[in-house]
């Protein structure tokens, strides 16, 4: 990975540290993005220190507000000249209906909106650096959501489990469609479920016995990131480094559709511009 730039959302703990370390282990250079500036610097220090890589560096944004995210994008487009890897991996699970700074719910803006923007605005970039990969982190529980179009920030009824579910099921549908819009840019995107593991997210600490830890759960994702035999495969979702089917509705072309126009608007993207930067127009 000498030479690769690669960046990570949700990096100062959990699988996010995990997958910094793994990384910059292997000599890339690692754009850390953390939402608290004093966490963030202090996981910096300790990565440096234990991996003997000083090419990390520090962004601080609040992924649940889009013109963070806007300005994040602005950061990397003028600090950096290549970006060869994009893995989203922040995430949170809320036991109760909070709302962004948007107005949207929580678990869908950062894991939804936030990667949908995020990597809308760094395309150019990620094509210009390619061969590149894009990575979401997303989870088995997608299993468990579906795309509620009445409903999308569960004003009417919220569910912690069905709110999460129907999150990463949008980071599903998402993967699928930008895929097929990306087929010839040299920029892959794949999606993971990166195990049941031990973080500060979506389990009680007392379940932390029975769970993986954070250094397993970044295996997949390092191994997308990194593996040369994944060179050119796209739109696929991977369990335990290996290819995994998804839900069924989660291959339903017309809600994904539906959804990534939709999404444009909350993002306030002109419907044509995401899908010129992917390289085809939305269908």
């Amino acid at each position: 990975m000498e030479g690769k730039t690669c960046l990570v959302t949700g990096a100062n703990s959990g699988i996010g540290l995990e997958t910094v370390r793994g990384l910059a282990a292997r000599g890339a250079k690692v754009i850390m993005v953390c939402r608290n500036q004093g966490k963030g610097e202090a996981a910096r220090q300790n990565l440096i220190s234990s991996t003997g890589n000083n090419q990390i560096d520090l962004l601080v944004a609040d992924l649940s507000s889009l013109a963070e995210v806007r300005k994040l994008a602005d950061d990397v487009n003028s600090r950096y000249d290549q970006l060869h890897v994009l893995i989203h991996n922040a995430g949170l699970m809320s036991r109760q209906r909070e709302v962004s700074a948007d107005g949207f719910e929580m678990q869908f803006a950062v894991h939804h909106l936030a990667t949908f923007l995020l990597t809308d605005l760094l395309l150019d970039l990620l094509k210009a650096s390619a061969p590149a990969r894009i990575i979401n982190v997303a989870s088995m529980m997608h299993k468990m959501g579906k795309i509620n179009f009445d409903d999308l920030q569960c004003e009417k009824k919220f569910g912690a489990y069905s709110a999460y579910g129907q999150s990463k099921l949008a980071m599903i549908h998402y993967t699928y469609d930008l895929a097929e819009k990306l087929h010839g840019t040299g920029v892959t995107v794949n999606a993971l479920h990166p195990g049941a593991v031990a973080t500060n997210i979506g389990f009680p600490g007392w379940m932390n016995m029975f769970l993986a830890t954070p250094e397993k759960g970044a295996r997949t994702t390092l191994y997308l990131a990194t593996s040369p035999e994944l060179e050119g495969v796209s739109g696929k979702y991977f369990n335990n480094c290996k290819v995994a089917k998804t839900s069924k509705i989660s291959y339903d072309r017309e809600d994904g559709r539906r959804l990534w126009e939709i999404t444009q608007g909350l993002c306030s993207l002109p419907s044509s511009q995401a899908g010129t930067q992917a390289g085809t127009q939305p269908s």
